[in-house]
């Protein structure tokens, strides 16, 4: 690193007669040395104010998350530019209906009910009661009809029973219970919903008891985390054959949130504390074709060694998995060899957030990267082999990234950029990781980034922001095991809801045979019968 500039101690009285001897061009011995310092002094600082700038922004996207890092969007703020479309765009058609109009076709309600209203009057082979000679026959496509109806989450139904007794004898005869009165109290899918909003949609336990108490059908938080606790461990082997399933892929995906459990954090101030403090929710994504599994897991582990922990089910005939994180070494497994790659994104935005400062460099570097990127939503679009993506990329994006790598190199080779600065320590770091960030160019299936798992983590993160912590492992644990199942399930477009509810009527199936009852083939247990 540079040497920081040579102290020199000034009072008001030497700085104005330095500026006379400047000013009259009469310099003495030594001023040469008290101005070098103070140019230093001046460059070190703004060096370290916008460091502190682009620290201040990662902390404001950590906290508020990024409205966007689009090429576009990022080289409009900074050359100032509030207009985000040319003027030609801005006027439409009065006729011409913006794409989402927020209407949904009468298809996108798999999870309705469906009734079929038959004609009051009429049945298909009757005469025509319009003209004698006709007969009406029934249209292929039915007229469609949808109404919302607004309720609790979780409804309830009181039964009142009617009892009788006899005056002489004093015998009590009871009415038999209603059909579909089961002997709990809370059925299959009151413990499926309270699982889906805990943990799919962030609701905390004591804000769905006040929407509960409001409605008129009162469930307080301790009897959710009750419900929630025996669902867990009805459809636990689900979750296990799901981290199974998870160590078989071919790419994994891993990386870390910070999270609170009480439980460890009062262990922290005990005088016997564990060395390592810190909490963490990690997320691993793993990927076998179009099949997407996501996992999660809380406590004081890193994403190595949760990564560590699924690789031992890997099947050993199996050859190593790709690995996509982040550059940081806690993300790596210590026990188990993977085809390490590094994200892409991650790289980038180290670029974003000093482009404010080095709005030219940036720009050439940000928008040879969406270059890349292009080429990879082109390959997609083409629905190309994982062979033929790899060819696809040699061919597009590989003289693209070794021009860029040369421009980097020259940046630094040729004292261009301050290494020290922002953007300095930003191309130190492509450089650096430059292999793990091209796997796009030698290795089939090789993903660009490692968003897929950053979006699963968000399961996490909202339920970090909403409930702020686990109270015990215990807690975090059936978390975990929610947030697998159900974000697995809608990465897979299944409705989570009936899945969790399937689980629980079929928990003895579900025991001897779990490698069924996958959110990927439960439904063709159902259909074929196997009950």
């Amino acid at each position: 690193m540079k040497k920081p500039p040579k102290r020199i101690d000034l009072d008001l009285e030497q700085v104005d007669a330095l500026l006379k001897r400047v000013e009259a061009g009469s310099l003495q011995e030594g001023d040469y040395e008290i101005i070098k310092a103070m140019v230093e002094t001046i460059h070190l600082l703004s060096n370290a104010v916008d460091e502190k700038a682009a620290s201040i922004r990662r902390l404001l996207r950590m906290l508020f998350g990024d409205k966007t890092e689009k090429l576009k969007n990022v080289l409009d703020q900074q050359s100032g530019s509030s207009d985000k479309r040319p003027p030609e765009d801005k006027t439409t058609s009065e006729n011409d209906k913006p794409k989402g109009h927020g209407r949904n076709a009468a298809a996108e309600y798999t999870g309705a009910e469906k009734v079929i209203v038959s004609h009051q009057d009429l049945k298909p082979g009757d005469p025509c009661p319009l003209c004698p000679k006709g007969k009406v026959y029934e249209l292929k496509e039915p007229e469609v009809v949808v109404r919302i109806s607004g309720k609790a989450p979780l409804s309830g139904t009181v039964y009142y029973m009617q009892r009788l007794r006899c005056n002489a004898c004093g015998e009590i005869f009871k009415a038999a219970p209603a059909d579909g009165i089961g002997d709990e109290k809370y059925d299959t899918a009151s413990g499926a919903m309270i699982g889906l909003l805990k943990y799919g949609s962030g609701m905390p336990f004591n804000r769905l008891e006040g929407l509960q108490a409001s409605l008129g059908v009162p469930l307080p938080a301790s009897t959710q985390w009750e419900i929630v606790e025996q669902v867990a461990d009805r459809i636990y082997p689900a979750y296990l054959e799901l981290n199974f399933q998870g160590a078989q892929g071919d790419v994994v995906y891993n990386d870390d949130t910070t999270a609170k459990i009480l439980e460890l954090m009062k262990e922290n101030k005990k005088e016997d504390a564990p060395e390592r403090k810190g909490m963490f929710t990690t997320g691993i994504m793993s990927t076998s074709g179009d099949r997407q599994i996501a996992l999660f897991y809380t406590g004081r582990k890193h994403a190595g060694e949760n990564m560590d922990d699924l690789l031992r089910q890997r099947q050993t005939h199996l050859a190593n998995p790709i690995q996509m994180c982040d550059g940081l070494s806690r993300n790596v497994p210590k026990t188990f060899e993977t085809i390490l790659l590094n994200c892409l994104a991650h790289g980038r935005r180290n670029f974003v957030d000093v482009a404010a400062r080095f709005p030219e460099e940036c720009q050439h570097i940000l928008e040879a990267l969406a270059k890349v990127y292009k080429n990879d939503e082109i390959a997609k679009e083409r629905k190309l082999t994982p062979g033929q993506r790899l060819s696809f990329h040699q061919q597009r994006s590989g003289p693209i990234m070794k021009e860029l790598k040369t421009w980097l190199e020259e940046q630094l080779d040729q004292n261009e950029v301050e290494p020290n600065s922002g953007l300095g320590q930003a191309i130190s770091y492509m450089i650096k990781h430059w292999k793990e960030l091209t796997g796009f160019l030698r290795i089939k299936n090789a993903p660009l980034d490692n968003n897929i798992c950053e979006r699963a983590l968000k399961k996490a993160i909202l339920h970090r922001k909403n409930a702020l912590f686990y109270k015990t492992r215990h807690g975090a644990e059936v978390g975990d095991l929610f947030m697998s199942l159900i974000h697995t399930c809608n990465l897979g477009g299944v409705n989570p809801f009936e899945y969790l509810v399937t689980l629980q009527e079929h928990a003895s199936e579900l025991t001897e045979h779990p490698e069924n009852w996958m959110p990927w083939n439960y439904q063709s247990q159902i259909s074929s019968g196997i009950d």
